[in-house]
């Protein structure tokens, strides 16, 4: 027999979130049990070894077996829904990283829920006819190519009710690379397979193919219209790899910008006038580079692009790695960033170089997060490690907008009594608006809307998701009961996701009258330049009501903070990994009120 491997992730909020002591049970097809595991602090399992069949099966279109063995996973833990994943291939000497994304129960919820995911072989094991539908009439056309991040997929046909998904656009690519073909073809056949996934979907993207028809996606996953997205399947690590260094290069045609239409087959069972993905194994066993594959399906003047135009990025790549010995503004931000995940993410290491300078402790922060996150662990800031940083920076500082956002709305716990729809407005749409937006990060069926208070068709589709994947009505219209739904599921994500960003020797503050950095280093036994660098700050200039993070030493017990509207005694406890008693112990309380103003000592984790 021979060897593939299973890596489990546990994570939510777009990665922002590990979910450790969860518990894991894989099982082979006969329902054995063959490992029990439990997630980290990262959210991760140890890496495992599986049975499988010899990769040599998966190099033939027709082989007398399946050229995989399949295993399944049920995930358990306290607060969340159970997701079982099964007939998850495994592929001799390939590495099979399983994204479990888990949903909070809702508040007042008993019994967890369950949900199923099944995967199976790729889709070039079957009859289909991927890529076929090409343009047809005139498309709108963008000016730029640009990489969508998020890119919005309809998990169905083009006019079918089925829900929408939003994913980064790399994790769209290796997701549709290992539902499309096998990941132990030669590298020259899975990368030009996979810069043919990356220019099929910029294609979609640049031309407006469903945006311009009045459709809310980019692309969908039916294989009839374009490419097989099989949401929460595994990705394998040699496809991963791929796609972490070309995701942003494209095929087009020499002299024109327009992404071109690589329509694909698998050259067997279906047939077309683009790509075999069949006989780009063939061409690759006879030598071929992926730009010559590429070339003996589509015209020959075809050339490889490059776009460096990301949505949703942060900070666009300096076009040069940053090393050891590296200095500079581009230094500081992954410093400043790294520094912001480590909260979320204990396991790496504190930085203490000076600002803008590629020390030891950068090097071993880069590291350890490159090992985190399925990258090559080299200590080495390329295109895709700064990428992968500005991601997960960008999910975890959303998610403290969004708890300053909570707090600034005063969130209660009784819902408002309005009607809303479409046209309506005010402060109860903007309410409405912000319990999406919350929801959405750890609910990949709902769009979050922006919240600008006026009920437009952005917000209705937002609701019509929230309603369809609660069980609700879906009407669009936000009654009695589609608001305690809101209001439970967001107090269920309170209840149960692990609070972020207050351990690891990090607090928030609220700068007060009168403070400075100077005072606050001293309060809090730190120094001035490490709140400065932690919060990327590049003068002494505070205002009031700024939310700073101060890092502390283990001699500060306790720090102060001010209660803003909505808080009470359980959330600070949920929020500052603390106890109710602690606080009102430390603060002499003799029951649960406090007032809007009041200064409480919190006790530090």
């Amino acid at each position: 027999m021979a060897t593939g491997y299973l890596l489990i992730q546990a994570r939510t909020a777009h990665s922002a979130v590990p979910l450790s002591g969860i518990q894991v049970r894989i099982t082979d097809m006969a329902g054995n049990i063959l490992y029990e595991l439990t997630t980290d602090e990262n959210g991760e399992t140890p890496l495992i070894s599986l049975d499988t069949v010899d990769k040599s099966l998966s190099q033939i279109p027709a082989p007398d077996r399946m050229p995989f063995t399949g295993y399944s996973v049920l995930a358990q833990g306290a607060g969340f829904a159970s997701l079982s994943v099964v007939n998850i291939p495994v592929y001799d000497g390939e590495t099979a990283i399983l994204p479990l994304v888990l949903t909070p129960m809702q508040a007042g919820q008993r019994k967890a829920a369950a949900r199923e995911i099944s995967i199976g072989g790729p889709a070039v094991a079957l009859a289909d006819t991927s890529g076929q539908n090409g343009p047809s009439i005139p498309p709108r056309i963008l000016r730029q190519v640009v990489i969508p991040n998020p890119i919005t997929v309809h998990l169905g046909t083009p006019s079918s009710s089925a829900p929408n998904v939003q994913v980064s656009f790399p994790d769209y690519v290796k997701n549709v690379a290992s539902s499309e073909i096998y990941p132990t073809w030669p590298q020259a056949a899975l990368t030009a397979n996979i810069h043919a996934i990356i220019t099929f979907a910029l294609n979609r993207i640049y031309t407006e193919w469903y945006r311009a028809r009045g459709y809310n996606f980019d692309i969908t996953n039916s294989t009839a219209y374009d490419q097989y997205f099989v949401q929460g399947r595994p990705i394998y690590e040699s496809i991963s790899r791929i796609v972490d260094d070309i995701f942003n290069e494209y095929v087009r045609r020499r002299g024109q910008n327009v992404p071109y239409f690589t329509s694909f087959c698998n050259g067997t069972t279906a047939t077309c006038q683009g790509m075999s993905q069949w006989g780009t194994v063939t061409l690759a066993d006879r030598g071929l580079t992926p730009i010559e594959i590429l070339r003996s399906y589509y015209p020959q003047d075809i050339e490889i692009a490059k776009t460096n135009i990301i949505t949703g990025s942060l900070s666009s790549y300096p076009g040069t790695a940053l090393r050891t010995g590296s200095t500079g503004l581009d230094v500081q931000t992954i410093q400043v960033y790294l520094n912001r995940i480590r909260r979320n993410y204990p396991a790496i290491p504190a930085i203490t170089d000076e600002a803008g300078v590629f020390g030891d402790s950068t090097r071993a922060a880069v590291t350890r997060f490159q090992s985190i996150f399925n990258l090559a662990a080299d200590g080495v800031v390329g295109k895709s490690t700064w990428y992968k940083i500005s991601s997960i920076y960008t999910a975890v500082a959303r998610l403290a907008e969004l708890d300053s956002e909570g707090q600034s709305l005063g969130i209660g716990t009784v819902p408002p009594g309005s009607v809303l729809r479409q046209s309506s407005t005010g402060q109860d749409v903007i309410t409405l608006q912000y319990l999406l937006d919350v929801i959405s990060e750890y609910y990949p069926d709902v769009p979050g809307p922006s919240q600008d208070g006026i009920f437009g068709s952005q917000t209705r589709q937002a609701v019509l998701a929230f309603q369809q994947a609660m069980g609700l009505d879906a009407d669009g219209i936000v009654g009695p009961k589609t608001w305690q739904t809101l209001y439970d599921t967001y107090q269920g994500i309170q209840q149960n996701v692990p609070p972020q960003g207050s351990g690891g020797g990090v607090i928030d503050y609220t700068v007060q009258s009168g403070d400075t950095l100077w005072l606050l280093s001293r309060r809090y036994d730190t120094t001035v330049e490490a709140i400065k660098q932690l919060n990327g700050l590049t003068s002494d200039m505070l205002y009031i009501g700024q939310v700073l993070k101060i890092p502390v030493s283990g001699s500060v017990s306790w720090f102060e903070y001010t209660v803003l509207p909505g808080d009470t005694l359980w959330l600070l406890s949920r929020r500052y990994k603390t106890t109710v008693d602690a606080i009102r112990q430390l603060n002499g309380l003799n029951g649960d009120l406090i007032d809007v103003g009041q200064i409480l000592k919190i006790p530090v984790s």
